[in-house]
């Protein structure tokens, strides 16, 4: 899926891959992030996504040429999840709508699991 801007130019299409990709390096430089989870429908688990299949923990869509961000994430224990969450999708939506153009009509967060630090 993708979005098509169109000018005097042209047609820019952005993919929702980029957008998910620039979301995935976004929410792992947050603060209290561990990692990006994906949830396997079959059986519910949840898996701690590395390298590039960060992407797989985030879901884009578009609607009335807005996007729609759903990250699923592993939080640190011992935060405060909702002002955590809060933060994550500020970051998320800035960068978003500063590098690419689109307008972010929501970023909705699933805290998929904690990780307790030894």
């Amino acid at each position: 899926m993708s979005m098509v801007f169109k000018n005097t130019m042209g047609n820019v299409n952005v993919s929702s891959k980029l957008i998910s990709d620039i979301a995935a390096k976004v929410t792992e430089s947050c603060y209290g992030v561990v990692g990006m989870a994906a949830r396997n429908k079959t059986d519910g688990f949840v898996n701690l996504l590395r390298g590039e299949n960060k992407a797989h923990g985030i879901k884009v869509s578009f609607n009335e040429n807005k996007a729609i961000v759903e990250l699923h994430i592993v939080v640190e224990f011992g935060l405060n999840i909702t002002s955590t969450c809060k933060s994550i999708a500020n970051r998320v939506r800035y960068t978003l709508e500063t590098v690419t153009g689109i307008p972010v009509r929501s970023v909705n967060i699933r805290v998929e699991g904690i990780r307790v630090s030894e």
